[in-house]
This record gives structure tokens, sequence and C-alpha cells, in this order.
């Protein structure tokens, strides 16, 4: 028999979440039709819990500027378009670093595009330097990218394949040799001197090299350059390590957080551009460090088309709340953070507020009647991000009121 003392709080259970990871350099090229497949929808049952998608080389002519200025690029509309109704929501973030936090974990992803060229290794390492050492970022306690807890980096590297000749390569290649090409990988080289390069881990090369194609097809490079194949485009990922003990002692990860690899393929059936895409699909496990969330918030009552919205929210004592905070409603299924179908500014309609627990209210005259059900979403002006999101709920679209035996005014709908 397990007792249990309900005033002692609950140790937190370790977390399991799978990540998707995608990178592929498009050339330029218009999304394709189907893309299923990459993101493993065509599986009965593919288990994610959040995709991470880099692409190198869209189109940044005007028309696609003037397309992301007044609504989004193609790709990230395509890529929506097919995840939304699955309930995956695409954050505001920008850039070519992310930095998320997980349960307390400080998680770094980097998309980049490296330097081309066989003859350009050493500027490729120096780049991979400089982007470390220059990423900074905003907000309260944030540490130095290297002290976070995982890094995952991915993108179009450019890493060639030296020494070998095209003829002996696209043999290799052919016969399914891989073995034969990783020592004279320039990525596998570098990480057997590179100090830093060397804390970084993939997957075994087991696909075929991803670069160079004819475009619409599966040929190598057919061109009068005839580029030799190479592995151009690599996951990796580096989790923290422990200080040293000793000097007799090597560091060890974390005992909290750890992450394995479900698979690492290419995916030779996308031919739109020279390159072909990447997947890497890991399950990250953690033991929480934090088990209350930064905010929590529901819906007060019976919400109903003909009422303003009661919003209950707490926030933990170390929340840096801010004037311009503000919590959004939108439908499930919901693509962005700018697609609410109201908001409220939580100071400038704020009902109450004792012992951590606040009210606010938020007009819903003008929503139309919907059966749809929708979310509330609290956004921090000062850590840049979705803070708290309440559980689904519906908005009922009419209420009638009648009394009952007792004297008591109940709702029928």
């Amino acid at each position: 028999m397990e007792t249990v003392n309900p005033l002692k709080p609950a140790e937190p259970r370790d977390r399991k979440l799978s990540l998707h990871v995608v990178t592929w350099n498009v050339a330029s090229a218009a999304p394709p039709l189907d893309l299923d497949h990459l993101l493993q929808l065509d599986k009965q049952d593919p288990n994610l819990d959040m995709y991470v998608i880099g692409l190198q080389e869209m189109n940044r002519g005007i028309m696609s500027l003037l397309s992301d200025t007044a609504f989004e690029d193609p790709w990230s509309s395509f890529f929506m378009n097919v995840l939304s109704p699955l309930s995956f929501v695409k954050g505001n973030k920008g850039g070519v670093n992310i930095c998320l936090k997980f349960y307390g974990y400080y998680v770094s992803i980097i998309n980049c595009h490296l330097p081309p060229h066989l003859a350009n290794n050493d500027q490729r390492l120096e780049h991979f330097d400089w982007i470390l050492e220059m990423q900074n970022f905003e907000g309260p306690d944030i540490p130095n990218i290297l002290d976070h807890d995982l890094i995952i980096w991915f993108g179009d590297m450019n890493f060639r394949i030296e020494d070998f000749g095209l003829h002996f390569v696209r043999e290799a290649v052919k016969s399914q040799c891989y073995s034969d090409l990783w020592e004279k990988d320039q990525l596998s080289i570098a990480k057997r001197y590179d100090t830093l390069l060397r804390e970084f881990q993939e997957g075994p090369l087991l696909f075929p090299p991803t670069y160079k194609f004819d475009k619409n097809s599966n040929n190598y490079d057919t061109s009068e350059k005839k580029r030799k194949p190479a592995w151009t485009d690599r996951i990796l990922w580096r989790l923290k390590r422990q200080p040293h003990t000793d000097s007799c002692t090597p560091r060890r990860p974390a005992p909290h957080l750890s992450l394995s690899l479900r698979s690492y393929m290419s995916h030779m059936m996308y031919t739109i551009s020279d390159h072909k895409p990447v997947t890497g699909t890991f399950d990250l496990e953690l033991k929480p460090l934090v088990s209350v969330p930064l905010i929590s918030l529901m819906p007060e009552g019976l919400w109903t088309m003909e009422n303003a919205l009661l919003i209950n929210y707490s926030f933990t004592p170390d929340f840096p709340s801010s004037p311009w905070d503000w919590i959004g409603l939108y439908k499930v299924g919901f693509r962005h953070i700018n697609d609410y179908v109201s908001y409220v500014w939580v100071r400038d309609n704020q009902v109450s507020f004792n012992d951590g627990l606040n009210q606010v209210y938020i007009n819903i005259s003008d929503i139309p009647e919907t059966e749809d059900q929708f979310l509330l979403c609290y956004y921090s002006n000062s850590l840049r991000s979705v803070v708290g999101i309440s559980n689904p709920f519906k908005i009922q679209p009419q209420a009638f009121l009648e009394e009952d035996p007792l004297g008591e005014v109940q709702p029928q709908i």
C-alpha cells in the first residue's frame, strides 16, 4: 500500500520528449506538393512532440521579401498548413539561433550555412568557432551558449571529402561502401583535433552523400564541374558536461538530461534541389528542474458569447512580469502567436489580485458563434515568449437561463 503526504510536493517525474530535426538546402526552389515522408506524417504513429526545421538558400527575391513582410515566406506557410492542424505552433523567434527552456534546462538550436568549396575547410572551422563565440541572448540570467544543457546544431555545413578522386567516391557510393569515405570526411577529420568540435556528437553516416545532385533527379552532378559527392548536410548535438572532479576523471553529461538518436537519414525522394534533405529524430529524457510553470491560467466559470470572459492566472514569485504582458485567446490549431482571436493587456483589464491569484476579463462580443475549441496563451514581454497555455475549452454559442425549484438561476445550454 502506498501512502502520499498531501502537504509534501510530489517529486517531478521524468519527462520524455521526441524531437524531429530537418535540415535542407532548398536551392531557391518552391515547396513540393507533398512532404509527409520528410515530416514522418506517413507513419501511423510518428510520436513526435516538436519539429525543428532549418532551411538554407530560400528564395530571397523581391517578391519573396514582400511576401515575408506582408504575410510569411512560402516554405513556412507550407509547413504550417500541414502541421498546424496537428496542434503544432510556429513560435515568434527568428534568426539562426533559438534559445529554449525545457523544464529548467537551456536548449540552444542552431541552423547554419557554412562557406562552400573543398579548399575552404579552414574557413568553415573558423565560422564554426565564431558562431559559438558571438552568440549572446537578451533576457535575465541566460547563460553563455556553451553553458546550455543541450545544443542541437544542423545545416548545410559544406564539409567535403578530401583526397579521394571523383571516380573512387562515386563507386564507393554506388556500392554503398560509405565507411571507405568516412576517414576523409572533413568534419570527421576536424573532430579528431578540434577540442570544441570534438564535444559534438553525430549519428553514423549510413545514407548516401546528400550533395551535389542534378535537380529533378537522383543523379550526382553531371555538369562540367562534376563536383564530388559529399555529406554537406549534417545534424550534430552537444550535451553540457559536468565539471572535472579531478584530473583523472573525464567529464560526463549532466545526470538528469539525456539525448538518444532514434534515426538519422536522408530522403532521396525529394528532387527539387541539388541537396537532399536530412532528418534526425531524437528522444530527449530529463528530470524536470522545475515542477511549477511560470504562469498557470484558466477560464473562470461558464464562457458564453454573451459575456466578457473572466480569466484566472497565477505566476511564480520569480516571474519577471511586465505592464506589456498580454493574454491571447486562440482557436485550437492556430499557426502563429499573432493568430489570436482576441487579446487583453493584463494590467489594463485587471479585475483583482491577491496572493498571486489574478483576474482579468476579455471582451468576446465580436467573436462569431463557433463550435471550435479555444486556448488561452500568456505572452511575456520580458522573456519574448509564450510562458503559459491553458487547457482547451469551448465557448458556448448561447445560454438560456431558467430558475430551478430552489430559486437559483441555472444556465441551460
